[in-house]
């Protein structure tokens, strides 16, 4: 049997402990703390996966297709397809540092 991810509700997304990483995140002086940071809070193979999520949106950004970000990323097209749903239909996080990177 396999075991289905548990759905998490609106509390628990938005609740205390989300709301202390969000500011523990914007507490962050510059790229050298926030990379110290993220390599505490996430083991390596989380951190390389969250960069290729990043670099697939981007991606998705300039219209590149699927084949070509999964060759590049190794990414499932599933993995994309969500990356691209989230950045089309999301909450506009993705949109918003793509463009502030770029500045």
């Amino acid at each position: 049997m396999v075991n289905k991810p548990r759905k998490h509700n609106k509390r628990e997304l938005m609740g205390g402990d989300t709301e202390a990483l969000v500011s523990a995140f914007l507490a962050m002086r510059d790229s050298r703390e926030m990379r110290a940071l993220l390599r505490d809070l996430l083991t390596e193979s989380e951190l390389v996966e969250f960069a290729k999520r990043f670099r697939a949106a981007r991606s998705i950004a300039k219209s590149i297709h699927y084949d070509v970000i999964e060759e590049e990323t190794g990414l499932s097209s599933r993995t994309i397809a969500r990356v691209k749903k989230w950045y089309k239909h999301g909450k506009g996080g993705y949109q918003l540092a793509i463009r502030r990177r770029k500045k």
